[in-house]
């Protein structure tokens, strides 16, 4: 069964903190890939009610313009083909949603802004993943998300193996090549056939933030990585000849690879915020923190992603906590951090430094 995901990217992130609409919802679903998609489409209509609800005082242009958009989504075959999550983002003349490999919450959320928060999730650490498992005999591309049996991906132009990626019977073939024999015409000929792979997976990889774990042995492993333009190919491999092994057994070694990848990066954000904290250049106080994303200088933001601070930021970056409301502090200032070019990284709690709601490294030391 396919994973359908829509991964975000940066552009489509800034547009939805950009947005300013006279209503607007947000709306987080639960979803299976496995499923008819009944279940789900029921209980999006069910989300639909609620946030018209919500919105009960709104203007009848505006609440007609939005019911407008979200029935948009009330077609059977969009809801056979999901992903573990839905994101939908609606105002009276636009609708964008995102099928994400990530469990997240159920949410309705109303205002005059998106709640883009949860959606961060998947940007700092995607769930899904696609591992390649390359040898000298055989090619093939896998789609990996978890608590979900692994899918071939097919891909069209995809060479099959070295020696016939360069018109050869035998990658050992000694007949000269450019005046190489031997172990170095070998390499060349692994080259041409890693620029094969790399050019046949253009068509195929989304490109939009989603890892690619690569499985091979020396040199093949070394060979490819010097060829391959795609952006988000895992540092780390997963070792051994993928020849022979299952794809359940190279997913899972995969997943493995991508955890601990992703467990060095957390880890090495937190030393550099260690090390900006000994230069003055860190804070982990919600209402400082709001004053240094007004200004831009945030240089990197770590939310606890279940954070709810109400409250408002005005545009200078003071805060007014409050006891209950719509606004939430936490939000606003990760969408001013955002938009002023910084890092986010949405975490569990124990994950932020100091263990609160939110963190940040700064791009210079406040002045007294």
């Amino acid at each position: 069964m396919p994973l359908y995901t829509d991964i975000p990217t940066r552009p489509e992130i800034d547009s939805l903190w950009q947005a300013d609409a006279p209503v607007a919802v947000s709306i987080y679903l639960e979803t299976a890939p496995a499923s008819s998609g009944e279940a789900e489409r029921i209980a999006y209509k069910n989300a639909v009610r609620e946030a018209l609800a919500q919105l009960g005082n709104a203007g009848k242009e505006d609440l007609a313009g939005l019911a407008e958009e979200l029935d948009v989504l009330d077609d059977e075959e969009f809801w056979r083909h999901q992903a573990r999550s839905l994101a939908v983002f609606a105002c009276p003349s636009a609708l964008r949603s995102f099928r994400l490999p990530n469990r997240l919450k159920p949410a309705v959320v109303t205002g005059t802004r998106f709640f883009v928060k949860p959606l961060m999730r998947a940007l700092t650490f995607p769930q899904a993943a696609f591992v390649l498992a390359l040898a000298q005999g055989s090619v093939r591309l896998l789609e990996a998300v978890p608590d979900a049996p692994p899918r071939e991906v097919r891909v069209p132009d995809m060479p099959t193996d070295v020696a016939s990626a360069v018109g050869k019977s035998s990658i050992k073939d000694r007949a000269p090549v450019r005046r190489l024999q031997g172990t170095e015409g070998q390499k060349l000929r692994m080259a041409q056939f890693a620029r094969r792979v790399d050019s046949a997976l253009r068509g195929v990889l989304p490109g939009q933030g989603v890892p690619l774990v690569l499985a091979a042995t020396e040199p093949l492993d070394s060979i490819f990585r010097a060829h391959c333009g795609y952006p988000d190919l895992v540092p780390r491999s997963v070792h051994g000849n993928p020849e022979g092994r299952g794809d359940a057994e190279l997913v899972a070694q995969a997943r493995e690879v991508l955890d601990g990848w992703y467990a060095d990066r957390l880890a090495e954000e937190k030393r550099t915020f260690a090390d900006r904290s000994e230069l003055g250049r860190t804070s982990v106080d919600v209402a400082e923190l709001a004053l240094f994303a007004t200004r831009g200088a945030v240089e990197t933001l770590f939310v606890d992603i279940d954070a709810m601070v109400p409250g408002e930021v005005d545009e200078f970056g003071e805060v007014t906590f409050s006891a209950e409301g719509p606004g939430s502090v936490v939000d606003e200032i990760m969408r001013r951090a955002w938009l002023s070019g910084a890092r986010l990284l949405a975490v569990r709690r124990d994950d932020v430094p100091g263990g609160g709601d939110v963190a940040g490294t700064l791009r210079y030391a406040p002045t007294a």
